[in-house]
Order: structure tokens, then sequence, then C-alpha cells
């Protein structure tokens, strides 16, 4: 049996593997957690951390840590959007790199790398492997492998493994509900007021209302964390709106501190966490930060919605004007297509959103937002 057959043997199995994950995980949380246990079957690593994002600001909306990551990964969140490094990941996926390892970025000297001296190393970690998990050109999350600086770096084929894997993980990641989880106790309402949380510049709680403690305790249950910590989202949008601020801080993104999380329960709204700075009135040098939770509005989610399901962008100008109640009619004029084509690309529209007429189509991804 040759290597290259026994190569393509292991890929196909693999890939059917992580399918069958996809199909039988009940959250999006609990597939991280079963996918990170089923890659260490095809490739050895001592530590893994695999996160869900908002693909247009590229901001966590929940991360699953294994032991080891826990501790450490309040930094990684902190070099990924405050500092400057090799290989981050708005660089990966801004330059369509599908993969790439510490060891390889730095030409086999990691000590290049601040991320590395400041927190891997210290953490007893060598190499590091990023795997930007995109689906048809957008990205739906992050995968981080490690190794103790123990263990042999990745090596090519293990590399060609992962990111061949990549897209089916994606796929599943996206289809998964990428947010908050439908067992939990808390319903929240469409009408109650916002929440609003201060934090020090540090990330300490300072104040928050009541709604604000709510989202805090919805998120947590997400992502299996203590009540002293943030969630991986409120410190992604914190870190966002901080360096676009504080001096010397590195920013290679213009992306808003501003995410929306998907719920995996219709009785949940989907929620959008925005961040920005405060003067603090003690000192000028003294810097807050207020955080807003609001249930998301149709507006916002529309652009997520075509991301989720693959709109193409004349299936995408369709599904504005449905929204707005054009007729057939008045979606041909004002596209300058037929009826037939009209009727066309309301067929695939369909059959992607998983609907079947135009009210089920309106209800998905507008009406149940308002």
């Amino acid at each position: 049996m040759s290597a290259q057959y026994t190569q393509f043997s292991q890929l196909k199995d693999a890939r059917q593997q992580i399918i069958r994950l996809g199909e039988k995980a009940p959250s999006s949380q609990a597939y991280k957690h079963t996918l990170i246990d089923r890659l260490r079957t095809q490739v050895p690593f001592n530590a893994a951390c695999c996160t869900s994002i908002d693909p247009h600001s590229l901001l966590s909306t929940g991360a699953f840590t294994e032991s080891g990551v826990d501790g450490i990964h309040y930094k990684l969140l902190e070099y990924e959007y405050l500092r400057n490094d090799v290989m981050k990941y708005d660089q990966l996926v801004r330059e369509g790199q599908s993969i790439a390892t510490l060891n390889g970025a730095t030409g086999g000297q990691p000590n290049r790398s601040a991320r590395y001296r400041d927190v891997l190393q210290p953490a007893g970690f060598g190499d590091e492997l990023r795997v930007p998990l995109m689906y048809k050109g957008t990205c739906w999350g992050f995968l981080t492998l490690f190794r103790l600086h123990t263990e042999l770096v990745f090596s090519e084929e293990e590399q060609q493994l992962l990111e061949a894997l990549a897209p089916s993980i994606a796929y599943h990641l996206r289809q998964a509900s990428v947010g908050l989880s439908p067992d939990s106790a808390i319903i929240m309402e469409n009408d109650m007021e916002p929440g609003v949380l201060v934090l020090s510049g540090k990330l300490e709680p300072i104040s928050s209302n009541p709604t604000a403690d709510q989202w805090l305790k919805l998120l947590r249950q997400q992502e299996g964390i203590d009540e002293n910590s943030l969630p991986a989202p409120v410190r992604a949008v914190c870190f966002r709106a901080l360096s676009t601020a504080l001096p010397g801080a590195f920013t290679t993104s213009a992306s808003p501190a501003k995410l929306c999380i998907p719920a995996a329960d219709a009785g949940t709204p989907w929620v959008t966490l925005r961040a920005t700075l405060l003067q603090s009135g003690q000192s000028k040098d003294e810097k807050q930060l207020a955080v807003w939770f609001e249930p998301a509005k149709a507006s916002e989610m529309l652009p997520l919605m075509a991301e989720m399901f693959a709109w193409s962008e004349r299936e995408r100008q369709l599904v504005r004007l449905i929204v707005q109640g054009f007729s057939t009619r008045e979606l041909a004029n004002a596209l300058h297509i037929s009826a037939y084509t009209v009727q066309d690309h309301l067929k695939a529209i369909f059959l992607k959103t998983g609907v079947s007429s135009r009210r089920e189509l309106v209800w998905k991804v507008y009406s149940r937002f308002n």
C-alpha cells in the first residue's frame, strides 16, 4: 500500500468523522469540544483552542479552551487584538493563508515572536499551529493547536491534513449555533432595556445593570467559565475598542468594536455587543470601557444571514427587497431582470435557506428579530 493511498485514506476517514460530529453535536460548544478530542486522534498536540467568530469583524463570539490554555487565553486575545506579532489571524485571513505555524513563520526562531517570549514559552509551549476556518471565502472560526517545547514541531504532513479538514470544520461551525446555548436557563426578552457594563482599562468590572448581568450569565454558561471570568466576546470587543485609541496600540483592522452572536434557541434573541472607550473623570490617562448588550436588529442580522446561507450577491439584493414587501414584478423592475429569473433566484434562495415560501423566508431572516 503506497504512502499516498494511506494519506488519502486517513484524510477521507478524518473528514467523515468531522461530518458525523457536526450532525450529532447539540451545541456549538459541544461541537468544539468533541472536535478537538477527535482531531487529537489524527494529529498529536498538547493543548488547543477552538474559537467561533463574527465573520465581519473577526471578533470572538465564544471559545472552547483546553486545560493549559485557560490560564493564557486572556493574554492570547490581547496579543491578537492589541499587539503586532507574527501570523495574527486577521493577517492570515486577509492574505488568504490557510495554515501557519510559529516555527515556520519565524524561520525556526520562535524567539522572534513577542507572543512566544511573553506568553507561550513561560507556559511551557513551543510550536503553535493556527488554522483560519474558512468556508466558501468566509471565516467562521479559528483553530489553534499547541505543542510543548519538549515536543517536535508540527510537520508538513500534519499541516496538510489539518488544512484539508478546515473547510469541513468551518462548515459545521457555521451550521452549529455560533453563540448562546439552547439549554440556557435564562430567556431574554426582546423589549428589555440594553445591558450596560463598565470596565476599567484592564478589563476589571466597575459596574453593570441587571440586563448586562443576565447577558454575562448566558455567555458564561456558553463558554463554561466561572462568574469571575469575562467571556471571550466581551474581551474581544473591549480589545478592539482599546486598539483604536491606546497610545502605542497596534491594529490592522478598521472594523468597529462590535459583533453579533447568533442564538441557538428561537426563544433567545441574537445579541449585539458594542464597546467604546470612556474618559475617566479622575485622570486623563485612566481609561474606562462601556459595553452594550442588545438584542440584534434585523438590519444587523441580514448581512450575517447572507453569509450563513451563502447567498450570492444577486440573491442578497433580492432578499433585501423581499423583506421590504416587493412583489415579483417590482423585484424584476428594480433589478432589471425578468420575472422568470426572479422565480429562479427565489427557488435557489428557498433551497439554501430551508424554507418553502416568501412568508417563511421573511420570518426566518427578518421578522423574528424585530
